[in-house]
């Protein structure tokens, strides 16, 4: 659907306002999933065990049903947050202003201008983050995994349940932004659904990987490791006040996605990405990536920009 629609979808993309409105009738990924053999991801042992309900599964370790399937590549780190924190967060952030997305979101973005297809990098207006979200990346380096981690774009997201709030399965694209993709919970339980990728390489500048795979945290899977997911979706559990990173296989050899059906509260989320080795330190686009790279350092007073 090519029209230009008030609630920000665009394309194939809906939310529960312009189906109504304009009498879309667009079959959820949902059901769709409904065909594969259901895994839910434990973060307390990094595993995979059979079930949809990925919260059952949390609350039933260490009593599991069986030794479950290792699934490295996933970090899901609860009560990254406090309760105070989490409400202080959403506060500030929804004294910052909100612009309407696709599929029923809203969001708020932070960092450099981005053409995927042209693969066009530019600074634009970027010229830091709010002062009130620092916190969350200097905690960042209390992690093993995040110590090197440097935030590059930083999106806040608003699901909506009234709106029918989601994201389609898709790959992060692989030609500006690196290996980790973290989110911190804000605000509201949800589930990350996870599927093996079976598409080409072009797609989400994929290929590009071979550039840099050498230099990855987590090695990509083989393909006769990738044949026990073909037919299995996978949940991660994304509890309020959490951390998530994702990177190795689940990064780039599978889809992710947020069901509407998984929305059943406001949501609010802060995705970080980082750079890819292409732009940073002795990286082929090094060049390119100094000024946003400095301006990424910065922190702004949000009384100021009011």
């Amino acid at each position: 659907m090519n029209q230009i629609r008030s609630c920000g979808c665009k394309g194939c993309r809906t939310c529960l306002l312009c189906e109504k409105e304009y009498n879309l009738n667009k079959k959820g990924f949902f059901e769709q999933f409904q065909d594969l053999n259901p895994y839910s991801f434990c973060p307390k042992c990094n595993k995979l065990y059979p079930g949809w309900n990925c919260f059952k599964i949390l609350e039933d370790h260490p009593n599991h049903s069986n030794d479950g399937i290792d699934f490295p590549g996933m970090l899901v780190q609860l009560n990254f947050l406090s309760v105070n924190e989490g409400e202080e967060l959403t506060k500030s952030l929804d004294e910052l202003p909100w612009c309407d997305s696709q599929s029923g979101r809203r969001k708020q973005n932070f960092g450099p201008k981005t053409n995927f297809k042209k693969r066009k990098l530019q600074n634009g207006n970027f010229n830091g983050f709010p002062i009130s979200t620092k916190f969350c990346q200097d905690r960042f380096k209390e992690i093993e995994l995040l110590k090197e981690f440097q935030t590059i774009e930083q999106c806040t997201l608003e699901y909506n349940p009234d709106k029918g709030a989601s994201i389609d399965p898709h790959i992060d694209d692989c030609w500006v932004w690196g290996e980790r993709v973290v989110t911190v919970n804000c605000l509201g339980d949800s589930v990350l659904t996870l599927t093996k990728y079976n598409g080409d390489n072009s797609k989400y500048n994929l290929r590009l990987v071979e550039n840099y795979q050498d230099q990855l945290i987590c090695n990509l899977d083989k393909a006769e490791k990738l044949d026990l997911y073909e037919n299995m979706v996978i949940r991660i559990p994304m509890p309020n006040l959490s951390l998530i990173v994702m990177y190795g296989p689940p990064r780039y050899q599978f889809e992710h996605c947020v069901l509407r059906e998984d929305i059943n509260e406001r949501r609010v989320c802060i995705a970080y990405r980082e750079f890819t080795p292409m732009y940073l330190e002795n990286g082929i686009d090094s060049d390119k990536g100094i000024t946003i790279i400095n301006n990424a350092n910065e922190f702004w007073n949000q009384i100021d920009t009011t």
